[in-house]
């Protein structure tokens, strides 16, 4: 952006250099009224030209620029993609492993909840044996 505006001051600092010459010019020349009214129009029409080419060099100029940079933020775009595609593909994976270590999880604890039953029932079962053998023992 500085560079611009220093293109546009440099612009004007031309014009105005110019402007300044060409009345330098004017007041010194040792012409005749019609040859330095020539003088000055060839002047004029040759800044006027100068000054449209600049303004076609800085139009082109500009273009190219604005191209560059939509090149520029389609190439962004599509690493962000890609960047995001992945992050996602990532947080997925964590989800899948993280699940199935849950599920693995639950199962043990089921196996280790049903073999504490089966101990507690065999445990019951042997204090009602235990019972019955010592009750049916004293009544005999």
């Amino acid at each position: 952006m500085a560079d611009n505006e220093n293109g546009i001051s440099g612009f004007g600092w031309f014009l105005a250099g110019l402007g300044v010459g060409a009345l330098v010019g004017v007041l010194y020349a040792p012409k005749a009224g019609k040859e330095t009214r020539d003088d000055i129009a060839a002047g004029a029409l040759e800044a006027r030209d100068k000054a449209a080419a600049l303004a076609q060099q800085g139009k082109e100029r500009a273009t190219e620029l604005a191209q560059q940079a939509q090149v520029h933020a389609a190439a962004l775009k599509a690493q962000g993609k890609q960047h995001l595609d992945e992050y996602v593909d990532r947080g997925k994976e964590y989800y899948e492993k993280g699940r199935s270590q849950f599920n693995e999880y639950v199962e043990k604890g089921k196996g280790l909840v049903q073999e504490q039953q089966d101990k507690v029932a065999a445990a019951i079962d042997a204090g009602k044996e235990a019972y019955v053998t010592t009750t049916s023992d004293s009544h005999s």
